[in-house]
């Protein structure tokens, strides 16, 4: 059976379960998001905020506890995992492309249970990452000032650019992130291309260091303990680093709600951008081993590292292969990834929280909308939850920053767990309500079973991510923020499954009309290319942005 068949044998049959739970205010006045975003805006938005303090800071972390073998494994497993999620999570966005977030299909298909703790869960890690990114920005500043100038000053800049950047509309916001995000990939590539030039011994030097520093220090770090257990250890720890790395890559699932073509950008957001972060991340973390050594003092996140240590290892490679003047352009760079990621995190955020008030599961105060279709109220309280970045002017900016990535991973990684259930849950009822899957716009390679594989290995992987706790001395800060989000997500699970009384949505029963286009994706795509050639023939300013952008930058992306 197709869709439109299915749609309208079933239009009167809306399941009792989605009636009444939550009242859908995403398309009521004065609560509306403007569908802005072109998909070359997703798509970069996408790419965009997977490209930040992660690879480009944080890795440094990942270095010093896995060394060069570790991270390029962790890197490596990591990326398969998020394949099979965005894989789960664009199979399901191009069928039904909704306002209500990732929880919205935790409603629909598995329990309103599910789709309450799901979108908090979120909310929380985006809520958290914006502060974890401008703690990240005092962070690489601090390689020029170093105690001179309070962390609160730059904080304080970047939190004001930020916020009136995403109180703008909607199509200024993504042309904006579609530049700086294009502006990213160039600078990543230039990284990785020095990166292949130092290795080989291009560098001033002459030096040809290859895989000398798999030998020695060596290919894997010991962290905490000497012999194989310590690299044990520093491998599984520095799979938390790599997960925030690539943590990101799912929020092209909250631009849906704003995108013209959903159906048509998800697909192709989903096939392209992780073969291009899988390119960046694991060819940069090859290169970055051969360059620089786990036990350099010069590192930030290394034992008795200086206070002007770089908080990047990519300007500790430049430094040690001595070329005058370009670690100060490359950490500019860095400020230029970490804006761009904290401008997008809040983005994000203030959007989750408004999917989730779309949802019903939140006031209906927190689903207004100003005229440009900015979501003011939840920009406003995400703006003031900013202020946890100030905790850098009192403490290290370095542990700071290590403290909120431990709680924005584990937060992502339960976002990962729900997205997977969720595309299990909808696999089940395509094949209970005989949807065939041929008029789906998208299909996970590796189907319900990619999901499957990837949901056991990301459990365990949060029941055992804080393993280096409990070897030495036991630090209660770092346990807490290791695993704070699961009593978080439970609670929210049971505490609304019993205050509610909601109902698991049982085979059959889950709503395939609401959300779901009648029209078809060869139709839509028609329509599609139409409206591109009017617009590139009608010679308007957004037909020369289109052009330049056709003629030199595309060919990348």
């Amino acid at each position: 059976m197709n869709v439109k068949e299915f749609q309208e044998s079933k239009v009167l049959e809306r399941p009792d379960h989605d009636k009444g739970t939550t009242e859908d205010l995403s398309a009521a006045p004065g609560h509306a998001l403007h569908k802005q975003l072109e998909a070359r805006h997703v798509i970069m938005i996408a790419l965009g905020g997977a490209l930040g303090t992660g690879l480009l800071v944080g890795t440094g972390s990942a270095l010093v506890k896995a060394g060069p073998a570790g991270i390029l494994i962790d890197y490596s497993i990591i990326g398969c995992v998020v394949f099979l999620v965005m894989a789960a999570l664009g199979e399901m966005v191009s069928f039904m492309p909704n306002a209500r977030g990732f929880g919205g299909y935790g409603t629909r298909f598995v329990d309103p249970a599910l789709g309450f703790a799901t979108g908090y869960v979120y909310f929380c890690k985006y809520l958290i990452a914006t502060p974890n990114q401008l703690s990240a920005l005092a962070l690489i500043m601090k390689y020029w000032v170093g105690d001179r100038i309070s962390p609160a000053v730059f904080i304080t800049v970047a939190l004001v650019l930020i916020v009136l950047i995403n109180s703008i509309g909607v199509r200024a916001f993504g042309e904006l992130e579609f530049w700086l995000s294009s502006l990213k990939v160039i600078i990543m590539v230039g990284i990785i291309i020095l990166l292949f030039v130092l290795a080989v011994g291009g560098g001033p030097t002459g030096d040809r260091p290859g895989f000398r520093y798999w030998n020695d220090p060596g290919a894997f770090a010991e962290y905490k303990v000497r012999g194989p257990e310590g690299r044990l250890l520093g491998l599984w720890s520095a799979m938390v680093t790599a997960v925030y790395a690539f943590s990101g890559t799912e929020l092209v699932g909250v631009t849906v709600g704003e995108a013209k073509h959903a159906r048509l950008s998800m697909p192709k957001a989903v096939r392209l951008t992780f073969y291009r972060i899988l390119f960046f991340y694991i060819t940069t973390v090859f290169l970055l081993g051969m360059v620089v050594p786990h036990n350099s003092p010069a590192l930030v996140f290394a034992s008795g590292a200086k206070v002007s240590a770089a908080a990047s290892p990519f300007v500790v490679a430049i430094k040690l292969a001595k070329i005058q003047g370009l670690d100060h352009v490359i950490n500019g760079c860095l400020v230029v990834f970490v804006f761009s990621a904290a401008n997008s995190d809040l983005y994000i955020a203030s959007r989750t929280l408004y999917s989730i008030a779309a949802d019903g599961k939140a006031p209906r105060v927190l689903s207004r909308t100003t005229t440009h279709g900015v979501p003011f109220v939840t920009l406003g309280l995400c703006s003031l939850f900013c202020g946890l970045a100030y905790l850098s002017t009192s403490t290290s900016s370095a542990k700071v920053f290590g403290y909120l990535t431990n709680v924005v991973t584990i937060f992502g990684l339960l976002t990962w767990v729900s997205i997977l259930v969720s595309h299990i849950f909808f696999c089940r009822q395509l094949k209970s309500q005989r949807i065939d899957p041929a008029y789906l716009p998208y299909r996970a390679p590796l189907g319900v079973w990619g999901s499957y594989v990837a949901l056991i290995f990301l459990i365990v992987l949060i029941l055992t991510k804080g393993a280096e706790v409990f070897v030495g001395r036991f630090d209660y800060r770092t346990f807490v923020v290791q695993y704070i989000g699961i009593p978080v997500y439970l609670i929210c699970i049971f505490g609304y499954k019993l205050i509610m009384k909601t109902r698991r949505v049982k085979n059959g029963q889950a709503d395939l009309i609401t959300d779901v286009p009648q029209e078809t994706v060869a139709e839509e795509r028609a329509r599609f290319e139409d409206i591109q050639r009017q617009r590139e023939d009608s010679g308007g300013p957004g037909s020369i942005w289109a052009k330049i952008y056709r003629t030199s930058l595309s060919w990348l992306f």
